[in-house]
């Protein structure tokens, strides 16, 4: 599409757009437009919430951030040992490769499971994020993602992957269904497709060398927001096609016609699955020594458990209840106006938070508050108010939320 310029593209490829753009909802909604009401006199108690989560999370405050390597580690087993174990005698690059293969691979696979999806292991079961994680991290560890069954993500396994070794990989069946089944095998061919058709970003046709592209761009020291940069870019052919322009797919980015036609004024971008994977790539860069700064930059993350604190707690509130009867597309104004205003008030959850503990953003980045806080604390209340379910249905194709 010719309805935006290469500088917009550029934009809209960047932490800076999913503020600005979700800003601009949000002014709708205080001014009463929309599908919500908005009630920020809720906001400080909402943060003395989070901040309860989090102190009985974390109590010394030492919070990692929000990535998957802590789903990797639910029930208390540390199941990423078991790939440490294997890479014994590996150099650190070489370790950062295959954690990064992992990682990708997982997260890529991590879109809502469905209330009646569990994986079982060895007698315990887990359900949502982390049984995804736990099913995922052993199909990894099966090989399933390499063309010599090991345990490395390769172009070749990937383009290779079928529907049959998710389902047993993941136990699905009949009583045991996981939504988004062939959209999850889709991203895995996808990613095997992307990562063969630019060998110079992914030298030897691996997923996680990401990591030698970034070296070799930025030396051993660089932001986080270009580890974003990366994945938006060069993981951009992996989504299904939404918006594209100048022959760059736009990502987790839609069309908000509220705010006019389609154009760069007029999308509002989330970047959710890119920057869940970018603040998952983060750990295993740091322990392969390199020095990676700047998280305060990226957003919140415009998911369920996000957006379902802020509903459950009255920060929010639809303005038609039936609304919530049925299923509604990623694409739908609704979900595009939850989603952009998950994203403003996680920013003043974050400052919130931040105060309160006494720390500055950057002691004490979004990513922190996440990890320790709002992610759990969206789970909480919804355990409380419901079966932990979503509050809003959602049409989920496997590939957003």
């Amino acid at each position: 599409m010719n309805n935006f310029s290469l500088d917009e593209v550029d934009y809209i490829l960047t932490p800076k757009a999913v503020r600005s753009s979700t800003q601009k909802v949000y002014e709708l909604v205080k001014d009463g437009s929309g599908h919500f009401s908005l009630h920020e006199d809720l906001l400080d108690s909402c943060a003395d919430y989070v901040l309860t989560v989090i102190k009985e999370n974390y109590p010394d405050l030492k919070i990692p951030f929000h990535s998957r390597w802590g789903h990797f580690r639910v029930g208390g087993i540390q199941r990423d040992e078991l790939l440490e174990e294997s890479l014994i005698g590996s150099d650190e690059l070489e370790i950062a490769r295959t954690k990064l293969d992992l990682v990708i691979t997982s997260v890529l696979l991590d879109a809502g499971a469905g209330s009646k999806w569990k994986y079982d292991e060895s007698g315990k079961t887990f359900s949502r994020s982390e049984g995804l994680a736990v099913a995922s991290f052993h199909l990894f560890m099966d090989g399933a993602f390499s063309e010599e069954g090991i345990t490395v993500a390769d172009a070749v396994g990937l383009k290779n992957f079928t529907e049959d070794q998710l389902k047993q990989g993941f136990q699905v069946s009949d009583k045991n269904p996981l939504l988004g089944l062939s959209g999850r095998v889709e991203l895995m061919k996808k990613l095997g497709e992307t990562v063969s058709s630019q060998p110079k970003a992914f030298p030897g046709g691996r997923p996680g060398a990401i990591v030698d592209s970034l070296i070799e761009k930025h030396g051993k020291q660089f932001e986080v927001s270009d580890i974003l940069d990366f994945v938006l870019r060069y993981f951009g052919p992996i989504w299904p096609s939404r918006i594209s322009a100048h022959g760059i797919n736009l990502g987790d980015t839609w069309h908000y016609p509220p705010l006019g036609p389609l154009g760069g004024e007029s999308v509002v971008s989330f970047h959710k699955l890119s920057q869940w994977l970018t603040y998952s790539l983060v750990d295993p860069m740091l322990e392969a020594g390199l020095k990676i700064e700047g998280a305060e930059k990226l957003t919140g993350l415009a998911e369920y458990r996000n957006g379902g604190l802020f509903l459950d707690f009255g920060v929010i509130k639809l303005k038609d209840e039936k609304l919530l009867e049925k299923a509604h597309r990623p694409d739908s104004e609704l979900i595009i106006e939850w989603r952009a205003l998950t994203v403003q008030l996680l920013d003043r959850i974050g400052n919130l938070v931040q105060s309160k503990l006494g720390f500055s953003e950057k002691e004490f980045p979004l990513a922190k508050v996440l990890e320790g806080g709002t992610w759990w604390a969206g789970r909480k209340i919804a355990s409380e108010k419901r079966d932990g379910t979503t509050p809003i249905k959602i049409d989920s194709d496997g590939t957003v939320f």
